[in-house]
């Protein structure tokens, strides 16, 4: 369940070429304060962040599932191991 306690990052305005390094950060970082659950917020307008994120969900070992936020499509929450 989302808070406003949820560890979030913000995405909006960053260029796909550097988010690899910054979101593998955070997801690194949560999991190993031992947070469960995150939020990436990428933004609803072309997807191309959205895509980019996802694959890098996909690829990483820390995170157990996502999904976009049904309520913001513009978000996705990350369930970590």
């Amino acid at each position: 369940m989302l808070t406003s306690k949820t560890p979030a990052l913000d995405l909006h305005g960053e260029e796909v070429a550097v988010i690899y390094a910054i979101v593998t950060e955070f997801i690194n970082d949560n999991y190993k304060m031992g947070n469960k659950e995150i939020v990436i917020i990428h933004g609803k307008s072309t997807n191309i962040l959205t895509k980019e994120v996802h694959k890098i969900l996909k690829e990483n070992k820390y995170v157990a599932d996502f999904a976009l936020n049904n309520w913001n499509l513009g978000e996705t929450i990350i369930k970590l191991k």
